[in-house]
């Protein structure tokens, strides 16, 4: 990896190369065995309620795809975009990140050491942080208080992968000796903290009825029909109030959809709750991966009907047509950032297969151009395509004229990017914020022409309906 100052600022740029003598004299990160746990929950009840605790959870030992898990707390600093502030740019505030990354300083783990992870930012950024990098109406209304970004800075982390078998605290050579002992002292004790109390004082409610939505449904394919786009992701909101322990909620909703892109974020109204099947972007020694999701159906409790489900998922061609229209779209956001004729399509229609859905998966493919980071990646591609549509920026501006509220932290992205330039981000689907004792949850899907406004209803309900159910039956 090479650092560079971007002409006209003072930001670093982190970018891949060939290691060189000068590489050898980075300072290295500590880092401190643990006993190996498949299972990140019982170490993260240690820390899910302090200032910037997050857990970035792969479902192990339930779900099979993940790696990694890694948790966090105490940011050294934290950096947000604040909703009702229209002042700075998407692009201002990736620099800010930049300088906060630059603050903390380059490191380096030992040598035959695979983790993701040697201390830098950690956070989300929401599906209205769009505005700050694309220009979009003013139509859908803001009801909730989260920021638009929030990502913190963090000089340690634990992180465990599940392929090797180990657990270690990963700690930043920056970090203070006092609080990396008091961070082993911690997470060596283990102790068995008492799990909260949390339920729901009412079912969730839909912000709209059946009949709006069928015409929200019939409206978007008008404008299919008028030449105005070919698909756009359109998504209804659920709520419901609750009292109690929003990490207590996640550890039910884990157990019913465990996922390889799950998380936690505590944050300071509540928190947010992610039980995401959908990679956005990684980026790791140079090399960009996205893997979108478009194609969904209902798993079945009888294996014949469920594996026909399956079959006819792969087989479909309107869902195969729509997973191609966003890969077609992702190939053109990666083309932004990635190195000229790198970017491949090496997988296409996988079939993927969770709890309560079946999804079909395809994977993109680039590797960065020379003097890019991950930051520049994310502002060529932020939000995903997977959740807005083609083309893109006439779907986002379709999305606010026709949903009722801002999206917040839904179908936005929950991340971390390294003082090395790695980073892995996921969509924020299958999610949830509880803020000031209210839950919202979203599901929705594409639309296309030939989309049957019934069907799309149905589906909506299908991606969420073991979450909401899962809340419901807590008492």
């Amino acid at each position: 990896m090479t650092a560079s100052i971007s002409p006209g600022c003072s930001t670093v740029r982190y970018t891949s190369a060939p290691s060189t003598p000068a590489d050898l004299a980075m300072p290295l990160c500590h880092l401190h065995p643990l006993p190996y746990h498949a299972d990140p929950t019982a170490r993260f009840a240690l820390l899910h309620g302090e200032p910037g605790a997050v857990l970035l959870d792969s479902g192990r030992p339930l779900a099979e795809r993940g790696r990694y898990d890694l948790m966090a707390a105490w940011p050294l600093q934290v950096l947000q975009v604040l909703q009702p502030d229209a002042g700075e740019d998407g692009r201002a505030f990736f620099a800010r990140a930049r300088a906060a990354l630059a603050s903390l300083g380059r490191a380096e783990l030992p040598e035959r050491t695979e983790l993701p992870f040697a201390g830098g930012l950690l956070g989300y950024l929401g599906y209205d942080f769009g505005r700050r990098l694309e220009r979009l109406p003013e139509v859908a209304r803001a009801d909730l208080q989260l920021p638009d970004a929030r990502l913190g800075l963090y000089a340690w982390a634990l992180v465990s992968d599940h392929q090797a078998r180990t657990s270690q605290l990963v700690c930043h050579p920056a970090l203070d000796e006092a609080e990396r002992q008091r961070l082993i002292a911690l997470f060596e004790a283990e102790p068995l903290p008492k799990a909260d109390a949390f339920r729901l004082t009412a079912p969730f409610a839909a912000d709209i009825d059946e009949h709006t939505y069928r015409q929200r449904i019939e409206a978007i394919q008008a404008y299919i029909a008028a030449g105005d786009c070919y698909q756009v992701n359109f998504a209804q909101r659920f709520r419901a109030p609750f009292q109690g322990s929003p990490w207590t909620a996640y550890l039910a909703l884990r157990a019913a959809c465990p996922t390889p892109f799950s998380g936690y974020l505590a944050l300071e109204r509540g928190a947010l709750l992610s039980h995401s099947p959908e990679r956005f972007l990684r980026v790791s020694r140079g090399q960009v991966e996205t893997r979108p999701i478009k194609g969904t159906r209902p798993r079945r409790p009888e294996a014949g009907a469920d594996a026909a489900e399956a079959k006819a998922l792969l087989a479909s061609p309107k869902d195969r047509a729509e997973n191609l229209m966003i890969v077609d779209l992702l190939r053109n956001d990666l083309g932004r950032s990635c190195r000229i004729g790198s970017v491949r399509v090496p997988e296409l229609f996988a079939l993927e297969s969770y709890p309560n859905v079946h999804h079909l998966v395809s994977a993109v493919t680039g590797e960065l151009a020379a003097g890019l980071d991950a930051l520049d990646l994310l502002a060529g591609s932020f939000p995903g395509g997977s959740i807005t549509g083609a083309p893109k920026i006439r779907a986002m501006q379709l999305i606010d004229e026709l949903e009722e509220t801002r999206r917040g932290p839904y179908c936005g992205s929950l991340l971390y990017l390294d003082v090395r330039g790695e980073s892995d981000s996921s969509i924020l689907i299958r999610s949830l914020l509880a803020e000031d004792g209210v839950l919202s949850c979203w599901g929705g899907g594409g639309i296309v022409m030939d989309s049957h406004w019934a069907d799309e209803y149905a589906e909506s309900l299908a991606k969420v309906r073991v979450l909401l159910e899962t809340l419901e039956g807590l008492r």
